[in-house]
């Protein structure tokens, strides 16, 4: 179990970056050997990506759940153009798992997947952990105290 730290804390990033969001569903249960695939995928993805921080891969968090089953995870990128270069670069493990995906797979409808992409300006996000560990944002960027201007909601995206 990761360490909670007691207290508010928030992040801190000087600099645009970007929100992906990622998943699947299982759509047939029974159709295990379509969706375990799947499932697999996503590992040398990320192992390749924590390997080589240059990518622009900062970090993120996964989650599940189990009925109906599904995966989500939250992402974070130094920008679009460093996940749209991950995602396409024949040299890297996502273009083929796609491809995988799409013969195998494709319109039959036993697994959905899907992904949400969102470009975030500096100054224009929030967050804030309360009694956490390290966490989402935080734990992709700078980990700070909730103090000051930070203390609320308004001051950490600089509305007061």
């Amino acid at each position: 179990m990761t360490t909670v730290i007691p207290g508010r804390f928030t992040a801190q990033v000087n600099h645009p970056f970007v929100v992906f969001l990622i998943g699947m569903r299982v759509n047939r249960l029974t159709a295990f050997s379509k969706w375990m695939p799947v499932a697999q995928a996503m590992q040398p993805m990320l192992k390749t990506l924590h390997q080589h921080p240059e990518k622009g891969f900062l970090g993120g968090e996964t989650f599940y759940r189990f009925f109906p089953l599904a995966t989500l995870m939250v992402s974070y990128w130094r920008s679009f153009e460093d996940l749209e270069q991950f995602a396409r670069n024949p040299s890297e493990p996502h273009l083929q798992s796609w491809q995988k995906f799409s013969r195998f797979v494709g319109n039959d409808g036993t697994v959905g997947i899907w992904h949400e992409t969102y470009l975030v300006q500096t100054g224009q996000f929030e967050a804030v952990y309360g009694n956490m560990p390290i966490f989402g944002l935080a734990a992709a960027t700078q980990h700070v105290p909730a103090t000051g201007k930070r203390e609320t909601a308004a001051g950490r995206i600089d509305r007061q």
